[in-house]
């Protein structure tokens, strides 16, 4: 059900959402790109991998993981930020269903298990650290199992809880509402990474995609309806 209102609601205050998607995207993908070059071309290991090439690639790279790790933790703050202004603008444009809350919740943990595994990996750059095999392991799968699954699964919810309200109260273009499920719905398959191996392919598709997807809709949706209605259902 829906009720009219007549006056458009006074445009929100906060931050530009599109400027803020921009930020942590930029800091996200600075991290990869610039530990990748100074680690001389090789890439952050993959928790799948063997212990010896886990092992000599944090003995070898610490200065491009504590870079990775700061840039990392940096990208979490405007995500945090970003999540709180698009749940503060859907109540503000009239959306009263859980898409708002869900958006935030999802948005928010989605920061907080991107900073923890920032944190994780700065620790792995510790040289005391790196004395012990089998806590470097143990690092490394926590920080993959924050920042890869955790972090890809909780913003999947961000888009979702954007996109359902965005297609529903038609604040969004029609095809980028639609596109924001699939993408939702691939960060949450994502989570099967945990029991098997394979399906980790979908960690990036799903990463990256939502990132471009999070910067579209940060510029796309709109501050204020005109002659629109409370969504309640």
């Amino acid at each position: 059900m829906t009720t009219s209102e007549r006056t458009p609601r006074q445009a929100d205050g906060g931050p530009p959402l599109g400027i803020l998607a921009v930020v942590f995207t930029t800091l996200f993908v600075g991290g990869i790109a610039i530990s990748t070059a100074m680690a001389g071309g090789d890439t952050f290991p993959s928790p799948f991998g063997s212990s010896p090439e886990i092992l000599a690639y944090f003995h070898g790279h610490q200065d491009a993981v504590r870079v990775s790790a700061f840039l990392q933790f940096a990208a979490s703050v405007p995500m945090a930020i970003y999540a709180a202004t698009v749940s503060a603008r859907l109540r503000n444009l009239g959306i009263r269903v859980p898409g708002a809350t869900i958006a935030l919740v999802g948005g928010v943990l989605a920061a907080a298990m991107l900073g923890l595994s920032g944190l994780f990996s700065w620790v792995l750059s510790r040289p005391e650290v790196l004395d012990e095999p089998a806590l470097v392991r143990a690092l490394q799968d926590l920080a993959f199992a924050t920042g890869g699954t955790g972090h890809v699964v909780f913003l999947g919810l961000l888009v979702a809880g954007v996109a359902v309200p965005g297609l529903l109260a038609g604040l969004l273009p029609r095809l980028l509402a639609l596109i924001g499920l699939v993408i939702a719905a691939v960060a949450e398959l994502s989570h099967l990474t945990l029991l098997v191996s394979d399906t980790a392919i979908l960690l990036p598709i799903a990463r990256f995609t939502a990132l471009a997807w999070l910067i579209a809709t940060g510029f796309l949706l709109p501050r204020t309806r005109a002659n629109k209605t409370t969504t309640n259902t």
